[in-house]
């Protein structure tokens, strides 16, 4: 298992006055850094290749839809400028040599509807995201559906929900990505969800239920490295934890989770690390 941390631990949105961070990361002794693509006309990628190449650091990217993006949208016009957009990160990831996309790409973040979703809205997605699975087939990258909570969306909220989507969808670049923050909300076992992903799983959010510290909360980190080491997981989970400020408050992080950012990471770092090697995944 290769672990990671994503750029928001730091950051609120990627610029190339953020390249250094490739370094800090590469420094840490970590495998990858997540870099998130929601305002691509900053993200540059040759300026992020180079870096990338330079200290031997791997990378993945992620992003969500937003209301100027949501593929479920009653306007058409919403829905191509969706479809364009997702294959637009599909070609940035390719472009800095990434082989990995997720998120939030399947409906609008945060997202409510005044009833339950219908087959419309599953329709609606699987079509928005069909394109740009397929143009990910071409250009080797794999797209990873990333179930997350009821109060950030109504479409995709469990590992079970996401196979649906990606049935729905039916190109082989698409699998999934779990975050264990969402999870501690919508799964009733942590371990029968990342089973049930197998080997579709490509990404793996590493979370405490409040965000903090991995390891000092309520998430069953047995229960998921059980499960890890039973689908024998080679793929990527990274750190996603908010504590330092930023001006991108759409974390909600109201408070201090820990003393502060290195902190957090020198010992969730240390925690996972232990985990791995007690369950074979180092």
């Amino acid at each position: 298992m290769k672990l990671g941390i994503h750029a928001y631990a730091w950051c609120s949105q990627w610029t190339n006055d953020t390249l250094d961070l490739i370094d800090r990361v590469a420094d840490l002794g970590l495998d990858f850094i997540e870099i998130p693509l929601m305002c691509l006309d900053t993200f540059d990628a040759a300026a992020i290749k180079a870096r990338l190449e330079a200290t031997g650091l791997a990378a993945v990217t992620s992003t969500v839809l937003l209301a100027d993006t949501d593929i479920t949208s009653d306007d058409p016009a919403v829905r191509a400028a969706g479809q364009a957009y997702l294959q637009d990160c599909v070609r940035a990831t390719a472009a800095i040599g990434g082989t990995s996309f997720s998120g939030v790409i399947y409906s609008r973040h945060p997202g409510i509807l005044a009833q339950r979703p219908t087959a419309m809205h599953w329709s609606r997605a699987a079509d928005g995201l069909r394109p740009a699975a397929r143009l990910a087939g071409e250009l080797g990258v794999l797209v990873g559906i990333e179930p997350v909570n009821r109060y950030e969306t109504y479409l995709v909220n469990t590992c079970a929900q996401a196979r649906q989507l990606m049935a729905l969808i039916d190109e082989p670049a698409m699998r999934i990505h779990l975050d264990t923050y969402h999870m501690n909300i919508e799964e009733k076992s942590f371990h029968d969800a990342t089973l049930l992903a197998g080997d579709d799983l490509i990404h793996y959010h590493i979370c405490e239920n409040d965000r903090g510290i991995p390891g000092t909360g309520q998430v069953d980190w047995d229960g998921i490295f059980r499960a890890l080491a039973a689908i024998n997981y080679q793929g990527n989970a990274a750190l996603e934890s908010f504590v330092d400020n930023t001006d991108n408050m759409n974390t909600w992080v109201w408070r201090q989770l820990a003393p502060d950012g290195d902190t957090l990471l020198r010992e969730g770092v240390a925690f996972i690390r232990a985990k791995q090697k007690e369950y074979g995944l180092s």
